[in-house]
């Protein structure tokens, strides 16, 4: 049953007077602007209360089934939602990974055991989830991992590690990629896909400190760690097919997710009003004739990214290259963050030689901060270049030499 255009404005005051009502206060400690920064357990707490009194308030995973704890209703009550969230800037949604990748391929892949055991704990917070793809000597070589999961008994026994694993320290939950089988002539087909525990004997996460001086990544040793067969997701040698369906998830390339917004992303309106303030040859750095002409490509750029992702939901635009935009707006998005963070840095003159802490930090080193913490964006779920790759291979059709 569709929701007419009346129902959705009513459906937006309701929302937006709730989130105007109960955002939470200054906590009095610095937020990470994402869930790759999570690294204290003041943060962590404060965010995971958050999210879950979003999820009693009935305002995440509303198009979930609500068999298995979700709201059961149409997704563009959803979409409102989380637009009300960025716009008012309310804090992320913490469990983004369970929420974005691995909820919405439980529930297009699980069994019905995995949803009924899964799905609500991601939704409340109760259950956080990490992400087990990289290693530390693969790179972007997804499909050259070599965890071991050795099958003993009626369930396997996993050696190895991985590496920038978000929110490892708190996480109950792992998606895992495992090599079960290392002598298949394709490496692709010794791999299986697990949703393996974390507080479990001999998995070990190891916090990384970042350039930033914040943790939130950790590396994960898995030492003769026992998990069980029912943790396997699909049948064993499956794990690419499995990944290849997360990564469409971690990419926006399909939708599904939960809802809620899952970082804290700067605005092109508020680069000009740092322009505004800002000088440049005694005049303030708005009235630069070529600080004027890259904030207006910014502001096209960050509308043509909105205008996109309502494109790409409208088939008759989109019907020669149907997958062109899901594919490309990980892509663009990223590298625009990024770009964004780093010229408001170029705006701040002498004073961008400060950081987080000294006085003279302009916005308190937010745009260093963000710069810095813009690039985990545009590696996670395969670095910009892989994305270039994909884009040119599966969009253009190009050859992969």
């Amino acid at each position: 049953m569709s929701v007419d255009a009346k129902e959705l404005d009513d459906f937006r005051a309701e929302v937006r007077a709730w989130f105007k009502e109960n955002a939470p206060a200054d906590p009095g400690f610095l937020l990470p602007q994402s869930f790759m920064e999570v690294g204290t357990d003041e943060q962590f707490y404060f965010l995971r209360d958050w999210q879950n009194k979003v999820y009693e308030a009935g305002y995440l995973g509303m198009a979930w089934p609500k068999e298995y704890g979700g709201g059961g209703k149409e997704q563009a009550l959803q979409d409102v939602v989380t637009r009300e969230m960025v716009q008012q800037k309310v804090p992320f949604m913490t469990n983004t990974i369970g929420l974005n990748w691995a909820g919405p391929l439980i529930l297009q892949m699980g069994t019905d055991e995995q949803k009924a055991k899964y799905i609500k704990g991601i939704l409340s917070a109760e259950d956080i989830w990490c992400q087990g793809f990289s290693e530390p000597d693969h790179g972007s070589d997804l499909g050259n991992a070599q965890l071991k999961a050795e099958q003993r008994g009626n369930g396997y026994v996993l050696n190895g590690s991985k590496i920038w694993t978000s929110l490892g320290t708190y996480a109950k939950y792992m998606i895992l990629l495992a090599r079960t089988d290392p002598t298949t002539e394709r490496k692709y087909d010794g791999l299986s896909f697990f949703l393996s525990p974390m507080k479990i004997e001999g998995i070990d996460p190891v916090p990384i400190k970042k350039l930033t001086g914040e943790y939130g990544f950790t590396q994960t040793y898995f030492d003769n760690a026992e998990i069980s067969g029912e943790c396997l997701m699909g049948n064993e040698g499956d794990g690419w097919k499995v990944a290849m369906a997360t990564l469409m998830f971690e990419r926006g390339a399909a939708g599904g997710q939960a809802g809620g917004h899952s970082m804290m992303t700067a605005e092109v309106s508020e680069v000009v009003d740092l322009a505004r303030r800002s000088s440049r040859d005694g005049k303030p750095a708005i009235e630069d004739p070529f600080v004027r002409d890259e904030l207006v490509k910014f502001l096209m750029n960050e509308r043509t990214l909105g205008l996109n992702s309502k494109r790409a939901n409208i088939p008759a635009l989109v019907q020669e290259r149907p997958m062109s935009l899901p594919m490309a707006g990980k892509y663009i998005a990223t590298e625009h963050i990024r770009a964004l963070n780093q010229f408001a840095i170029g705006l701040e003159g002498q004073n961008a030689g400060y950081y987080v802490g000294d006085e003279a930090a302009v916005d308190g080193g937010l745009w260093h901060r963000s710069y810095f913490n813009a690039f985990s964006a545009t590696i996670g779920g395969g670095t910009s270049q892989v994305q270039q790759n994909i884009i040119g291979e599966r969009v253009l059709g190009l050859p992969k030499s």
